[in-house]
């Protein structure tokens, strides 16, 4: 649980991590922002049926990458999470989605990490390894 919170409490500080999700053989990288930490697991939440959401549908291996002074770099697999209570704790956590979303994230899917090794690095260096 301190892994998992630690690596949240990161992400949260950069304010845009980048995902990278795969289509064939052809790594596709976008940036996000929503996220939240909930039942001691991070979640990350694409808009509905998009490119991003076929892409971890066929394929639940991502890597996500931040950098605040340090680089953060993920891999895990993305598990989908669409119970009521886990897109309302986003919504209320980040309230300019709400009309985007609805008032449960009905029009988002929400993800959680799964099988997670993070990577912290100062530099070029390694500083860090958490699994969670």
């Amino acid at each position: 649980m301190e892994n998992v919170k630690k690596v949240y409490d990161f992400l949260e500080n950069a304010g845009t991590f980048y995902l990278a999700t795969v289509e064939g053989d052809q790594p596709r990288v976008r940036p996000y922002g929503a996220m939240l930490y909930f039942e001691d697991k991070i979640y990350i939440m694409a808009f509905g049926q998009t490119n991003a959401t076929h892409q971890i549908d066929a394929n639940c291996k991502a890597e996500i990458c931040a950098f605040k002074g340090q680089t953060l770099r993920i891999e895990c697999k993305l598990v989908q999470d669409n119970r009521p209570e886990v897109g309302k704790a986003l919504v209320e956590k980040m309230p300019v989605l709400k009309p985007a979303l609805g008032e449960n994230c009905e029009n988002g899917v929400m993800y959680y990490l799964k099988d997670a090794k993070a990577d912290f690095f100062k530099m070029m260096e390694l500083v860090e390894t958490v699994k969670f």
